[in-house]
């Protein structure tokens, strides 16, 4: 059997994830990117023990995101900066032998496209959909056909291929709220600790980043489509009397202007329900395309990372792929479509606006015991890779993908 072909629809970081993975497996990999480039916008990611255990199993140690934990203090406060719930950085060590790291979402997509072979990335090029031949899929590509062993689709939370493998799935939902993401300069500012604020119906969260920057976002309830025409006035009518350092964190994004370049603004949405299952004979959903949830647990790009890991290990050579796609499903769909769920709970409960509810939700919080709130994470947070899902030592090293070398001789249509 000579070296087998998978493409990857969507160069996220699901996508790249699984690209790097089913290449350290001797697979030959094409990842399609609609976009004009792999880049990881104006937001932070923080790296949960679940994903850098992925990770780590496809030669991503937990040493290359060196510095990127959050320092000090980590948990939830109120407002007027009264703590709700905290831990500090160790005792998620002490607990899981890893603590989490906050990184850019470009400097993780820089990694891991940069581990891919030349050429593997073909930028402009979405994928339109997808033919079943039995002992291969034709890809449909804007820029003509691929033929390959299997499809895996990361083509996002509106993803064209779920659509076409579940046609009669209720697909989206508005999840009530709206958020803002903005990746803001430390430099003059006291380091910052990781928290995340409940106010009433809103939330402001401050991590701080690998490099000395600070990632930032915040929630609010709104309507869908919603959108304010000046985000920093926005914000800083929802957020500028709250604590230190808020205010000062929105101060820097008014310098940017009235409508901030960098500040990323979005509806929140998840699947109205679970899909039946993420495969369809030679072909697998993951991430968001296989189960978009809300960002509340901060676990929708952890999971895709797990995704990537988990498929690429049951497809190595010399595994059947519609089995070995099956048995991803089978590994994949319980542990996603819970965590799913209690991302809604999370936000559900966050997002109470009522003045007696959010008190006595805050009540709720603060009696939990500081050991209780780790050890209710243990069923995302202790998660382990499937055994032998390490990359085989003798793949050797791949050469960094650039511009130069990316290929657009892809085979138009007639």
């Amino acid at each position: 059997m000579g070296v087998r072909h998978a493409v990857v629809a969507g160069g996220g970081i699901g996508g790249l994830t699984a690209a790097v993975a089913l290449s350290r497996r001797g697979w030959r990999v094409t990842v399609c990117e609609r976009a004009g480039a792999v880049t990881g916008g104006g937001a932070g990611i923080v790296l949960a023990p679940n994903a850098l255990r992925a990770l780590d199993s496809i030669g991503f140690g937990a040493e290359v995101w060196a510095g990127g934990a959050p320092p000090g203090q980590i948990g939830i406060r109120t407002p007027d900066g009264r703590w709700l719930s905290r831990a500090d950085g160790g005792a998620m060590t002490s607990r899981y032998g890893l603590s989490a790291r906050a990184v850019h979402r470009g400097r993780l997509i820089d990694t891991l496209a940069a581990a891919l072979p030349a050429g593997s990335i073909r930028l402009g090029v979405s994928v339109d959909g997808v033919t079943d031949a039995g002992d291969a899929v034709v890809v449909r590509t804007s820029a003509g056909d691929l033929r390959a062993d299997a499809l895996l689709a990361a083509d996002g939370l509106r993803s064209s291929l779920r659509r076409q493998l579940f046609p009669r799935h209720r697909g989206l939902r508005h999840s009530g709220e709206a958020g803002w993401r903005a990746v803001l300069p430390g430099s003059g500012l006291p380091t910052p600790q990781a928290v995340e604020t409940w106010g009433r119906g809103e939330r402001f969260g401050v991590v701080p980043l690998a490099d000395g920057r600070i990632y930032v976002y915040a929630t609010a309830v709104t309507a869908p489509g919603v959108r304010p025409t000046d985000h920093h006035a926005e914000l800083t009518r929802r957020f500028g009397a709250w604590h230190d350092p808020i205010p000062a964190l929105l101060d820097r994004l008014s310098r940017q202007g009235p409508d901030p370049v960098g500040v990323l603004h979005h509806d929140f949405h998840e699947l109205a329900s679970p899909l039946p299952r993420f495969h369809a004979g030679r072909v697998a959903l993951l991430g968001d395309a296989a189960h978009a949830m809300t960002p509340n647990l901060g676990q929708g790009g952890c999971q895709a990372i797990e995704d990537a890991v988990v498929v690429a290990h049951l497809l190595a050579p010399p595994a059947d792929v519609p089995a070995a796609l099956a048995a991803y499903t089978e590994a994949r769909h319980r542990r996603t479509t819970r965590i799913s769920r209690r991302s809604r709970r999370m936000g559900e409960l966050a997002r109470l606006s009522h003045p007696l509810a959010a008190s006595l939700r805050d009540l709720a919080v603060r009696a939990v015991p500081r050991r209780l709130t780790l050890r209710a994470l243990d069923t995302v947070l202790a998660w382990q890779p499937p055994p032998g899902a390490a990359a085989p030592a003798a793949v050797p090293a791949a050469t960094p993908a650039t511009p130069a070398t990316i290929r657009t001789d892809v085979k138009e249509r007639p």
